[in-house]
């Protein structure tokens, strides 16, 4: 990689990116700090910059990216403000939007531009946390609503819980299914279900389009 954000590299910065929020999640189980919530919402927008930069190739996607990320912040700071709980979900829905953007912009540049390189399949990558961080994010959602939609979760701040949410979200997405956190309401369920076919679909589609547009690559060089 190089120094610079580029077409040829952006897709290392970005998922590098992403798996720093994952990790992040996990501070306060694994160093018990107690200001999750203001660390967690600094790597998110650490996290928003590195997505625009990344993404900033694609036009389109970028002003709409980057309109959502202004709105968060904004959001963000009402609620440091002004503390009410609703915010929380207009706080949620918009990240959910700005990672359901990113999402499709790195479909997009993947899948229906140019040659298969590596800072593709490394795309590919970022492509399998963005499913697992999303459906993470609507769990999450799902608890501002029903505090009792899951066993071994509590509705917390969203801060709190994005670590356990992000957990069941991995182990559903690619469907370990240990046991330990369990839906229970009917909406839970079913969006649990559905990201279990997506995980199962985005290997037999993403990888499988990934692999024969690498052996067409081949073979034209071949030929």
């Amino acid at each position: 990689m190089g120094k610079r954000i580029s077409e040829k590299n952006n897709f290392y910065y970005l998922t590098i990116s992403l798996v720093v929020l994952l990790v992040s999640s996990s501070l306060e189980q694994a160093l018990r700090i107690g200001f999750l919530d203001a660390v967690l919402q600094g790597v998110t927008i650490l996290n928003f910059v590195v997505c625009l930069v990344s993404l900033r190739f694609d036009k389109n996607w970028y002003r709409f990216l980057l309109t959502i990320a202004i709105c968060w912040g904004i959001v963000s700071v009402t609620k440091a403000i002004f503390p009410i709980p609703q915010m929380d979900v207009v706080i949620l829905t918009l990240m959910l939007i700005f990672f359901g953007g990113t999402f499709k912009s790195i479909v997009r540049q993947i899948l229906f531009t140019g040659s298969i390189d590596s800072n593709k399949v490394v795309g590919s990558l970022a492509l399998f946390l963005l499913l697992g961080l999303m459906w993470a994010i609507l769990y999450l959602v799902i608890l501002e609503f029903s505090a009792e939609a899951f066993t071994g979760m509590v509705q917390l701040p969203w801060g709190e819980n994005f670590s356990n949410a992000a957990y069941f979200s991995f182990v559903t997405l690619t469907t370990l299914g240990y046991g330990d956190i369990s839906p229970i309401s009917p909406v839970a369920q079913v969006i649990v279900y559905l990201e279990a076919i997506a995980g199962v679909f985005y290997m037999a589609i993403v990888v499988a389009s990934l692999v024969g547009a690498s052996q067409s690559n081949q073979e034209k060089n071949d030929g």
